[in-house]
Protein backbone atom coordinates (compact mmCIF):
# COMPACT_ATOMS: atom_id res chain seq x y z
CA UNK A 1 0.00 0.00 0.00
CA UNK A 2 1.47 3.36 -0.75
CA UNK A 3 2.28 5.84 2.41
CA UNK A 4 -0.41 8.21 1.79
CA UNK A 5 -3.27 5.50 1.04
CA UNK A 6 -1.93 4.12 4.48
CA UNK A 7 -2.46 7.13 6.43
CA UNK A 8 -5.40 8.13 4.97
CA UNK A 9 -7.23 4.73 5.80
CA UNK A 10 -5.33 5.04 9.20
CA UNK A 11 -6.96 8.43 9.96
CA UNK A 12 -10.53 6.97 8.77
CA UNK A 13 -10.23 4.04 11.33
CA UNK A 14 -9.07 6.26 14.15
CA UNK A 15 -11.65 8.74 13.26
CA UNK A 16 -14.45 5.99 13.05
CA UNK A 17 -13.29 4.81 16.28
CA UNK A 18 -13.14 8.04 17.96
CA UNK A 19 -16.73 8.37 16.82
CA UNK A 20 -18.02 5.32 17.21
CA UNK A 21 -16.63 5.99 21.13
CA UNK A 22 -18.28 9.21 21.32
CA UNK A 23 -21.28 8.36 20.71
CA UNK A 24 -21.39 5.08 22.95
CA UNK A 25 -20.37 7.86 25.39
CA UNK A 26 -23.10 10.26 25.27
CA UNK A 27 -26.04 7.80 24.35
CA UNK A 28 -24.33 6.51 28.10
CA UNK A 29 -25.66 9.57 29.22
CA UNK A 30 -29.22 9.36 28.90
CA UNK A 31 -31.41 12.59 29.55
CA UNK A 32 -33.84 12.78 32.51
CA UNK A 33 -37.49 13.61 31.87
CA UNK A 34 -38.17 16.94 33.60
CA UNK A 35 -41.76 17.81 34.83
CA UNK A 36 -42.48 21.14 36.05
CA UNK A 37 -45.68 22.37 38.00
CA UNK A 38 -46.32 26.29 37.26
CA UNK A 39 -47.69 25.89 41.11
CA UNK A 40 -44.48 24.45 41.79
CA UNK A 41 -42.18 26.83 40.14
CA UNK A 42 -39.28 29.21 42.59
CA UNK A 43 -39.16 33.21 41.31
CA UNK A 44 -36.29 34.90 41.79
CA UNK A 45 -35.77 38.89 41.26
CA UNK A 46 -34.32 39.98 38.11
CA UNK A 47 -33.80 43.21 38.21
CA UNK A 48 -30.93 43.31 35.38
CA UNK A 49 -33.97 42.55 32.83
CA UNK A 50 -36.79 45.25 34.50
CA UNK A 51 -37.53 46.23 38.18
CA UNK A 52 -39.87 43.75 39.51
CA UNK A 53 -39.27 41.33 37.41
CA UNK A 54 -39.20 37.65 38.46
CA UNK A 55 -36.87 34.31 36.71
CA UNK A 56 -37.65 31.25 37.49
CA UNK A 57 -35.67 28.51 35.63
CA UNK A 58 -37.20 25.37 34.53
CA UNK A 59 -34.19 23.66 32.99
CA UNK A 60 -29.81 24.28 32.93
CA UNK A 61 -28.18 26.35 33.67
CA UNK A 62 -27.82 30.10 31.58
CA UNK A 63 -24.42 30.63 32.25
CA UNK A 64 -23.07 27.65 30.89
CA UNK A 65 -22.92 26.18 27.91
CA UNK A 66 -25.77 23.69 26.78
CA UNK A 67 -30.05 24.22 26.64
CA UNK A 68 -31.65 25.93 28.82
CA UNK A 69 -35.39 27.26 29.58
CA UNK A 70 -36.54 30.16 31.70
CA UNK A 71 -39.89 31.90 32.94
CA UNK A 72 -39.81 35.76 33.31
CA UNK A 73 -42.45 37.74 35.05
CA UNK A 74 -42.57 41.07 34.38
CA UNK A 75 -45.45 43.67 36.24
CA UNK A 76 -47.01 46.06 34.21
CA UNK A 77 -45.65 49.16 32.55
CA UNK A 78 -42.22 47.09 32.86
CA UNK A 79 -39.61 48.88 30.19
CA UNK A 80 -37.04 46.55 28.99
CA UNK A 81 -34.84 48.91 27.59
CA UNK A 82 -32.50 48.63 24.44
CA UNK A 83 -30.40 45.28 24.85
CA UNK A 84 -29.28 42.19 23.19
CA UNK A 85 -28.57 38.73 23.47
CA UNK A 86 -25.31 36.35 22.67
CA UNK A 87 -27.39 33.79 21.68
CA UNK A 88 -30.96 33.02 19.93
CA UNK A 89 -33.81 33.82 22.05
CA UNK A 90 -37.01 32.48 21.51
CA UNK A 91 -39.90 34.01 23.36
CA UNK A 92 -43.27 32.41 23.59
CA UNK A 93 -46.01 35.02 25.62
CA UNK A 94 -47.79 32.43 28.00
CA UNK A 95 -49.95 35.26 29.53
CA UNK A 96 -50.41 38.88 29.40
CA UNK A 97 -49.16 41.12 26.76
CA UNK A 98 -46.07 42.20 25.52
CA UNK A 99 -44.96 45.15 22.85
CA UNK A 100 -41.87 44.32 21.37
CA UNK A 101 -39.73 45.54 18.59
CA UNK A 102 -36.11 44.73 17.08
CA UNK A 103 -34.20 48.29 16.39
CA UNK A 104 -32.23 50.63 18.01
CA UNK A 105 -34.17 53.61 19.47
CA UNK A 106 -36.71 52.29 21.76
CA UNK A 107 -39.95 53.51 20.14
CA UNK A 108 -43.00 52.08 21.50
CA UNK A 109 -44.90 53.43 18.29
CA UNK A 110 -42.50 50.87 15.58
CA UNK A 111 -43.49 47.76 18.47
CA UNK A 112 -46.10 44.65 17.49
CA UNK A 113 -47.98 43.80 20.55
CA UNK A 114 -47.66 39.61 21.09
CA UNK A 115 -50.09 38.03 23.37
CA UNK A 116 -50.30 34.79 24.45
CA UNK A 117 -49.20 31.87 22.12
CA UNK A 118 -47.42 34.21 20.28
CA UNK A 119 -43.88 33.94 19.75
CA UNK A 120 -40.51 35.04 18.13
CA UNK A 121 -37.33 34.31 17.67
CA UNK A 122 -34.10 37.21 17.78
CA UNK A 123 -30.72 36.03 16.05
CA UNK A 124 -27.73 37.09 18.34
CA UNK A 125 -26.29 40.42 18.85
CA UNK A 126 -29.82 42.06 17.55
CA UNK A 127 -31.01 44.82 19.07
CA UNK A 128 -34.53 44.97 20.63
CA UNK A 129 -37.02 46.08 23.58
CA UNK A 130 -40.08 45.81 25.13
CA UNK A 131 -42.94 46.51 27.19
CA UNK A 132 -45.27 44.75 29.38
CA UNK A 133 -48.65 46.77 29.31
CA UNK A 134 -49.74 44.01 31.90
CA UNK A 135 -48.42 41.40 34.23
CA UNK A 136 -46.83 39.56 31.39
CA UNK A 137 -45.41 35.93 31.74
CA UNK A 138 -42.75 34.80 28.96
CA UNK A 139 -40.82 31.68 28.32
CA UNK A 140 -37.12 31.92 26.30
CA UNK A 141 -35.35 29.20 25.35
CA UNK A 142 -31.86 28.48 23.89
CA UNK A 143 -28.59 27.04 24.32
CA UNK A 144 -26.20 29.05 26.16
CA UNK A 145 -24.49 30.79 27.59
CA UNK A 146 -27.05 33.65 27.99
CA UNK A 147 -26.93 37.01 29.05
CA UNK A 148 -28.57 40.29 28.53
CA UNK A 149 -26.25 43.71 27.52
CA UNK A 150 -27.96 46.73 27.51
CA UNK A 151 -26.85 49.08 24.80
CA UNK A 152 -27.08 52.14 27.01
CA UNK A 153 -24.54 51.97 29.92
CA UNK A 154 -27.22 53.78 32.12
CA UNK A 155 -30.08 51.37 31.33
CA UNK A 156 -27.51 48.83 32.56
CA UNK A 157 -26.89 50.71 35.99
CA UNK A 158 -30.50 51.61 36.39
CA UNK A 159 -31.48 47.65 36.56
CA UNK A 160 -28.99 47.18 39.85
Amino acid sequence: MKPLKTIAVSFVLVAVSLSSFAWADSHAKKPSFIAIKASNLKWKDAPSVAPGAKIAVLEGNLKAAGPFTFRLMLPANSKIDLHTHPTYERVTILSGALLFAIGDKFDTTKAEEYTPGDAFIVPPGMPMYGLAKKETIVQIHGTGPWGIDFLNSADAQKKK
